[in-house]
Order: C-alpha cells, then sequence, then structure tokens
C-alpha cells in the first residue's frame, strides 16, 4: 500500500512567520521519539498539539499575560488535570482560578488535554496512596472502574471508595510539589516565548 502524501497541508503545521521558534520546533522535528518513518502518525499528534495547546498558549502571551502567571496556569493545570477521581477536575480548576484570579481559559485549555494520562495514572495513585497507608494491594483496574462507571456513577462511587480514597490522598501530597516543579520548569520556556513573540 502506497504511503500517504504527508505533505499536503491538512497534515501540516503551517509555518510561523514570525520566527517562533517554539513553534517552528513543533513544526519541523519528530515528537516523542517518533522518527520521520512515522510520520503518519507523528504529524497528525504535532498538528493537534499546535491548534489545542500550544497556539492558544501563545495566544494568550500576544494579549499580555505575564509568562509567570501562564507558567502556574499551565502548572496547575497539568497537575489538577491528573487528579485521579474522574469528573471533578474542571470544577476544580474552576474554584482555583476565580479564588486566585489566575487564568481561566489557560487552566482549561491544558486541564482538558490531560484527559489520556488522567486515565493512565489513577492506578498508580491508587499504589501510592495503599503504599503510604501501609495497605495490601486492590484487586482493581482502569478497565474495571470503567465498567463499574458505565453501570452508574454512584455504583462505581460505592465499589471503588477505598481506592478512589487513596489515590485521592497520593494526588493531595503529590500536587503541591508537582505545581511547584512545572512552575519552575516552565517559566524560563514561556519567558524566552513571550520575547520571540515581542
Amino acid at each position: 500500500m502506497a504511503r500517504p502524501d504527508l505533505s499536503q497541508a491538512k497534515y501540516r503545521i503551517p509555518p510561523n512567520p514570525s520566527g517562533n521558534h517554539l513553534l517552528n520546533m513543533l513544526r519541523d522535528e519528530p515528537l516523542f521519539g517518533y522518527s520521520h518513518d512515522n510520520e503518519s502518525l507523528s504529524i497528525p499528534v504535532k498538528n493537534w498539539l499546535y491548534r489545542r495547546i500550544l497556539e492558544p498558549l501563545l495566544t494568550l502571551l500576544r494579549q499580555g499575560i505575564s509568562p509567570d502567571r501562564l507558567a502556574l496556569c499551565v502548572a496547575i493545570g497539568v497537575v489538577v488535570g491528573n487528579i485521579p477521581i474522574l469528573g471533578i477536575s474542571t470544577i476544580i480548576c474552576t474554584v482555583i482560578a476565580l479564588v486566585f484570579r489566575l487564568n481561566l481559559p489557560a487552566i482549561q485549555i491544558v486541564q482538558a488535554a490531560m484527559a489520556p494520562t488522567q486515565i493512565l495514572l489513577i492506578i498508580p495513585f491508587v499504589r501510592l496512596g495503599e503504599w503510604i497507608l501501609r495497605l495490601p494491594p486492590q484487586p482493581v483496574s482502569i478497565q474495571q472502574g470503567l465498567a463499574l462507571m458505565a453501570q452508574g456513577v454512584g455504583r462505581a462511587i460505592v465499589v471503588l471508595w477505598d481506592a478512589i480514597l487513596h489515590a485521592g490522598l497520593a494526588w493531595i501530597l503529590v500536587a503541591p510539589f508537582a505545581v511547584y516543579l512545572f512552575y519552575k520548569l516552565l517559566t524560563p520556556v514561556f519567558t524566552r516565548a513571550a520575547a520571540q513573540i515581542k
């Protein structure tokens, strides 16, 4: 079977005439270790990241949000977006943004993009909570949890209550350090991006 022509515009991130190196790097370089032999996968992924996350965040920089505030918003979005309790991250992010007067769109853009990793991290958080409390591992899996939720959220909460508490405890202990780490890592990145935009 012939390989698709990946030079078509619909697969490409548009060139960045402003010379912003972050955008050009995302447009030109392989993502997550994929080589150009796997462009059929990496190019659509890069295009999605550009359109849904990177470009909206850079637009906020152009509109005047400070790099350190944007870094804080993204850090909170990443951490709260990975809370191991499904269905509450949007509410928590909204409350945090309103209470601390942070940029709500920036936080929500990032937390919404965390849905895949949020699911993947549920079991690790459960195991961490069990380890902290010195409890034996419960026989729980992502598949079982999703199957229970399909039967009703109330039933899933009742059956998985202990696992939810263990995962929530682990997240509460990890979250402040994770926010601080992401904030420190992202502040210089957004500072350089802001300088390039100007």
